[in-house]
């Protein structure tokens, strides 16, 4: 720590789930070292990421798969555990196994422009300074709520993917469950069990794929959403463009009529949701599967948005302020993603620190 009480490390890196984590491997491999060049900064309260947070039913075998991190395999996970566990004790694993020494928990405020072409990285925990920034923040702390007329005169529960726990506290309601995506057919496909009655409604209708999920798919499908935030437009998920696989439980659950779709609904109502056609649905609760929004608002101060509402990246480095790059934000939002993306963005960086010539910081405290 200098005489101003500001820890300069070359990089910070925001966030310890997937994309953080993989950061932080590759920059060690680069030969800086954890803790005194770069320091990782989490907000969360234990290792996992965002997997941490997600609800106890959602066990490993129902994910749509966990790519292993660089430099460690996850091997075999029981898939009857929940998602929760496995990702967590495996990232545990990987931060020890690795020395990151991420630093938890630290809430990061804000990234403003320092002196000297530094960037200041404000905390909970206190300032660092950087010569670069890797913000792998994802998008779980900023769930999306849609607004509908009559919101907030309903009488019953409302509740987003975010607070979700498991099936159990339905038992014997009427929910309607709003959201086309994974999460969304999930939580209704587990509700249905133990619900009074359950309505699925979204805004455009769900797109179920057959098949297996291909490579060239894969590929096809990341180079869709790289393509908007390569224009400066926000991202779309990966997997808003790969639509819904199809498995033995979604068979089920369509023969049984549980994923018979309604449009979106005009207006909520004091005891359930309403349409323009007189069609109404009551409900005792309403559970938005309606997705998340990248968690960037600690580089506002450095204004890096475009007119079009995104922020515009190429690869990884975020073509306004090339000592910034973005993981977990549009392609890099996938697992495998994700681990590329690290490495990638780490390259990049490396360039610039070389490039920039300035020494490593002198007398920096182990972070």
């Amino acid at each position: 720590m200098n005489d101003s009480g500001v820890r300069a490390v070359d990089v910070v890196v925001i966030g310890a789930g997937q994309a953080g984590l993989s950061a932080a491997y590759h920059l060690r491999r680069t030969g800086l070292t954890p803790g005194r060049d770069f320091v990782v900064l989490d907000h969360a309260p234990r290792p996992g990421g965002a997997w941490q947070f997600r609800w106890p039913s959602l066990t490993y075998g129902k994910v749509h798969g966990m790519h292993s991190l660089p430099g460690m395999e996850l091997g075999d996970a029981d898939g009857d555990r929940p998602s929760s566990e496995v990702v967590g004790e495996y990232f545990t694993a990987y931060e020890e196994a690795f020395g990151l020494q991420v630093r938890r928990p630290v809430e990061v405020t804000a990234v403003r422009e320092g002196h000297g072409g530094r960037l200041r990285v404000e905390t909970s925990q206190g300032v660092w300074t950087a010569r670069a920034v890797i913000s792998a923040t994802g998008t779980w702390e900023r769930p999306f709520w849609p607004h509908y007329p009559g919101q907030e005169a309903f009488r019953g529960r409302q509740l987003h993917t975010s607070g979700y726990r498991g099936p159990q506290e339905f038992a014997g309601q009427r929910v309607v469950v709003v959201g086309g995506g994974a999460s969304g057919t999930q939580h209704l496909m587990e509700i249905a069990g133990v619900a009074a009655g359950t309505t699925w409604v979204t805004r455009r209708p769900p797109v179920f794929r057959e098949g297996p999920f291909t490579e060239e798919w894969g590929r096809r499908a990341v180079a869709m959403v790289e393509e908007r935030v390569r224009r400066g437009l926000p991202p779309q998920s990966v997997v808003s463009v790969t639509g819904l696989p199809v498995n033995d439980a979604i068979r089920a659950a369509r023969d049984r009529g549980v994923l018979d779709r309604l449009p979106m609904f005009d207006r909520i109502a004091p005891d359930g949701v309403a349409w323009d056609s007189g069609r109404t649905v009551a409900a005792d609760t309403i559970l938005w599967a309606t997705g998340f929004r990248a968690a960037i608002d600690h580089l506002s101060p450095l204004r890096l948005r475009e007119p079009g509402g995104g922020i515009q990246l190429d690869g990884t480095r975020v073509v306004r302020d090339e000592r910034i790059h973005l993981l977990g934000y549009g392609p890099s939002a996938s697992t495998i993603g994700a681990n590329r993306a690290g490495r990638s963005a780490v390259r990049d960086v490396r360039r610039l620190l070389e490039r920039s010539g300035d020494p490593a910081p002198v007398g920096a405290s182990a972070a």
